[in-house]
């Protein structure tokens, strides 16, 4: 089973390092995303799940939070710690929070 978490205590995880998969297409990413987020389009997370980190929560977001349950459910029936984020990016933007626009993933 997956878990929840709100844009209030995902803020306070991503300020301690949280592992962050953005489970949007290309092009949602490339418009803005959450600093650090890994790029991983839902279609791609089967695919992906062996070569992502077990025993630490990943910190699952999509623009609303709707694709990023699926994730985490899938994720967690994969033994991840999966926790998806409500309210998704739109959240993080609206609590003023910083995007990155563009390809890249580790830059503020």
């Amino acid at each position: 089973m997956f878990s929840e978490i709100d844009v209030r205590n995902f803020i306070a995880a991503h300020a301690d390092g949280a592992h962050v998969l953005d489970v949007r297409e290309p092009h949602e990413y490339e418009a803005g995303h959450v600093p650090g987020a890994q790029l991983v389009p839902l279609s791609t997370v089967p695919a992906a799940a062996g070569d992502l980190p077990l025993g630490q929560p990943i910190y699952v977001i999509c623009q609303s939070g709707n694709r990023s349950r699926v994730a985490a459910a899938h994720l967690a029936r994969s033994g991840h710690d999966a926790r998806s984020v409500i309210g998704g990016t739109s959240g993080w933007i609206g609590a003023g929070r910083p995007v990155v626009r563009g390809l890249r993933a580790n830059l503020a």
